[in-house]
């Protein structure tokens, strides 16, 4: 059977998305070997995330944006579509690879949804790679920061006003053996009030994986996509409407600035490997591997 890829960088107003573009390249066909070689769909997802996670482009892990108190603390989530396990973490600071640690909740704990001290322990306990606060705020982290601060404003990354990295980043893949899995990652807003949880590790509204629709993941402003539950409403229209990836993805985006008036955007791939994406927002920083068809670009026109 086919296999399928998507990964995004976040969405927003992109200035030089060409500077992005060799990185997602490089991700995307990481990820696509690992498919292309038998590699089961949540592998890939948790390896493509944490590359964008490593990479200090992505408000994600290096060069996460800072909170109010300057300090980077990270959320981020997994799903498994064979079975609907799911990991997911909030408010952690120092792991390298939050989705890393999601995932060790998901494969090594009862539960779903970790925060704060608790879920960095269990990456402790077992041997989860930990970084000082100096990796994580880097020199354009700090001055964007700085700015925010000066506007007395809460922004996200890749908001008009912005300067720097850009968004959240997630992957969704379908593998050989037709299984779907979805991973998100951010750093959340910046100057957030200490505390603050987006969407991105919440299942159903900024991550979704289920063989019987379709994987997702989200990227935009965090409030608007836990109000509309956008990820499990992008999987309910392909599961119960029938529609494809990309019908799917336009319409919840479509609901999202209907009803919420949202902005930012999501990637999906359906249960028969189809890919789509949308947005409202000027830009949306994705690629894609189909069959070994690799395509770095945009999501076309914004959504109505």
């Amino acid at each position: 059977m086919a296999y399928s890829l998507m990964i995004h960088g976040g969405a927003g107003a992109i200035r030089a998305p060409e500077r992005f573009s060799g990185s997602l390249k490089h991700i995307v066909e990481a990820g696509a070997d690992m498919l292309a070689s038998g590699a089961g769909a949540l592998d890939a997802v948790a390896r493509c995330v944490s590359m964008l996670e490593d990479d200090p482009l992505y408000n994600a892990g290096c060069g996460a944006v800072l909170n109010a108190d300057g300090a980077a603390y990270c959320d981020a989530s997994i799903m498994d579509g064979r079975d609907l396990s799911a990991g997911a973490v909030a408010g952690v600071r120092g792991p390298r690879n939050p989705v890393l640690l999601a995932r060790l909740v998901m494969e090594k704990t009862p539960h779903v949804f970790m925060v704060g001290a608790g879920a960095e322990r269990l990456g402790r306990e077992h041997g989860l790679v930990f970084e000082n606060e100096a990796y994580f705020a880097t020199p354009e982290r700090l001055a964007q920061l700085a700015r925010a601060k000066a506007r007395h404003e809460t922004s996200l990354d890749h908001a008009a006003t912005a300067h720097g990295k850009l968004g959240t980043v997630g992957a969704v893949a379908r593998d050989q053996a037709g299984n779907l899995a979805a991973a998100t990652s951010t750093g959340g807003l910046v100057n957030q009030m200490s505390g603050r949880v987006g969407d991105s590790p919440v299942i159903g509204a900024g991550v979704y994986a289920d063989n019987a629709s379709c994987a997702i993941s989200c990227t935009g402003v965090g409030e608007q996509f836990l109000r509309t539950a956008l990820a499990r409403t992008a999987a309910f229209f392909v599961e119960s409407q029938g529609m494809d990836a990309e019908a799917a993805a336009r319409e919840a985006v479509a609901y999202l600035v209907r009803r919420v008036d949202g902005s930012g955007g999501l990637i999906v791939v359906d249960r028969n490997g189809r890919c789509g994406a949308a947005r409202s927002t000027p830009g949306l920083l994705m690629a894609s591997a189909r069959d070994g068809r690799i395509t770095v670009g945009d999501a076309g026109p914004p959504a109505a």
